[in-house]
């Protein structure tokens, strides 16, 4: 990653150990969403990159895989320190990939994401299988798990650095090699991950091939699934890639993990400490410009509440504030990039006639993708609205009359992967943890995670877990070995 003066940052593939330019000289501008104006270009990969960075991480798999797991886990283990220690530079490119808050950044991406390296470094201790016994006279069984081999890994724009750690960490701590692609609108921050990881396995004696980072677009996220190298492929993103992601890997039987797109589903009953509900809700649903698919985006509350908590929620809107990653006062800042203000912006100009904004509903200033906090209220179940996933920072609002039809409505759409239940009543949390259709349900908050604990969906946000021993375990394969015990 260099910059020459009066010219744009260069960010190039890291591959092998080395950063490498595309092989056919390609590169796209990456534009600063708080300007709208490029401030760096990325290498733009194709096939040659590709092969290149598959064939670095193959070549690497071997040593890696046959690595005691201790040394595994004292790779992770420095990584994680060497990102403790690199903190600001880290903080620095990915607030300016995504305009992100550097407070913010500084407080809530950094201290998870280490603790989440450190998580799976001591599962990389803990690969086992179930105890050896003799189901057949005379033969013993043996379950061994053992990684699955290159893995192609393609991160979102939402959370760059992030989730990129959600997937080499599990990846690597199994034993697996890595070859990742940044989205081509946030690349910078995992090109310095590239050169810290890189610099980590170096000074431990290994094969700087066992993580490698190619820059580029959709052609080349789908060139690295179509892959004949990888074993395995991992994507977190849309819907449609996702399913462009298995239609691809399915030609060759590779194995597919897909954290996609969220609706989750917010249900708030009359007995619900409505200031606390309004103060957690607002931040889980605009916190990242809601951009999260497990957003506090989509809100249901019980009609003798209803007037009373949009009041409090526009209120809240109101209070919010987005602007410029060094203003310590805001919440957060612009939409990514200028397709998904766009997006934002579609869904409240499509808005019916019954529906009403409550709050925002508007773009904030000229310059770069801000958008404001908005509510609107007023939906119906069929609304596109409610149906489809906006990943802005937009919280609609519906009633609902009793437990069942509020059910009905939070697992009426196609999306399944977060929910929360705001009650005092513990029995009823609990029936509504059991009815709602989500990998995940809060109760009394919403949005907080732990390494320990598993991140995924159902239905068409996906499968696989991130995350969590589970999330270890989809980075494994599973193998019997039976022996003889009679000579």
């Amino acid at each position: 990653m260099t910059t020459e003066p009066g010219r744009l940052r260069t960010l190039r593939n890291y591959i092998g150990g080395e950063f490498r330019d595309a092989a056919d000289g390609r590169t796209t501008e990456v534009v600063d969403p708080t300007t709208g104006e490029a401030y760096a270009t990325a290498a733009l990969s194709g096939a040659a990159d590709v092969d290149a960075a598959m064939a670095a991480a193959e070549a690497a798999f071997p040593a890696w895989r046959d690595l005691i797991p201790g040394e595994r886990q004292k790779v992770l283990l420095k990584v994680a320190d060497a990102i403790e220690e690199r903190a600001e530079e880290l903080i620095a490119a990915e607030s300016k990939n995504t305009g992100k808050p550097l407070a913010l950044v500084r407080s809530e991406e950094i201290p998870p994401m280490v603790d989440q390296i450190r998580f799976f470094a001591g599962a990389a201790r803990m690969l086992e299988g179930r105890s050896a016994g003799e189901y057949m006279e005379g033969l013993t069984s043996i379950v061994r798990r053992e990684p699955i081999g290159v893995c192609a890994q393609v991160a979102p724009w939402n959370y760059p650095m992030m989730m990129a750690v959600w997937k080499f960490a599990p990846a690597l701590a199994a034993g697996n090699t890595v070859v990742i692609k940044p989205s081509d609108t946030t690349p910078a921050s995992t090109v310095l991950l590239g050169e810290i990881i890189g610099g980590v396995l170096e000074s431990l004696g290994h094969s700087k091939g066992v993580f490698n980072v190619v820059c580029g677009d959709r052609d080349t996220g789908r060139l690295m699934v179509e892959h004949h190298t990888p074993a395995m492929a991992s994507i977190t993103g849309s819907v449609r890639a996702g399913m462009q992601v298995a239609e691809t890997a399915s030609k060759d039987l590779k194995r597919v993990h897909l954290e996609l797109g969220g609706k989750a589903p917010v249900v708030v009953f009359e007995d619900a400490e409505i200031a606390k509900a309004v103060e957690e809700i607002s931040v889980a649903g605009y916190f990242n410009a809601g951009q999260d698919c497990t957003a506090a985006t989509r809100v249901l509350v019980h009609e003798s509440i209803h007037d009373e908590f949009v009041t409090a929620l526009a209120k809240a809107a109101a209070d919010t504030k987005t602007g410029l990653p060094d203003d310590e006062d805001v919440l957060y800042g612009p939409l990514n990039n200028a397709n998904q203000l766009k997006q934002v912006s579609g869904f409240i100009e499509r808005l019916p006639a019954h529906a009403k904004i409550e709050a925002g509903g508007h773009r904030v200033g000229e310059k770069g993708y801000f958008y404001a906090p908005t509510v609107v209220s007023g939906l119906k179940q069929d609304d596109e609205i409610i149906q489809h996933e906006v990943f802005g920072p937009v919280i609609t609002v519906q009633s609902f009359t009793d437990e069942e039809q509020a059910v009905n409505h939070a697992n009426g759409v196609e999306y399944a992967l977060a929910s929360s239940v705001w009650t005092k009543d513990h029995a009823r949390a609990m029936r509504m943890s059991k009815k709602l259709d989500f990998g995940c349900v809060w109760i009394n908050t919403h949005i907080p995670l732990v390494a320990e604990m598993p991140h995924g969906g159902f239905k068409k946000s996906g499968y696989g877990k991130d995350l969590s021993a589970y999330g270890f375990e989809d980075y494994t394969r599973v193998k019997h070995v039976m022996t003889s015990i009679d000579g």
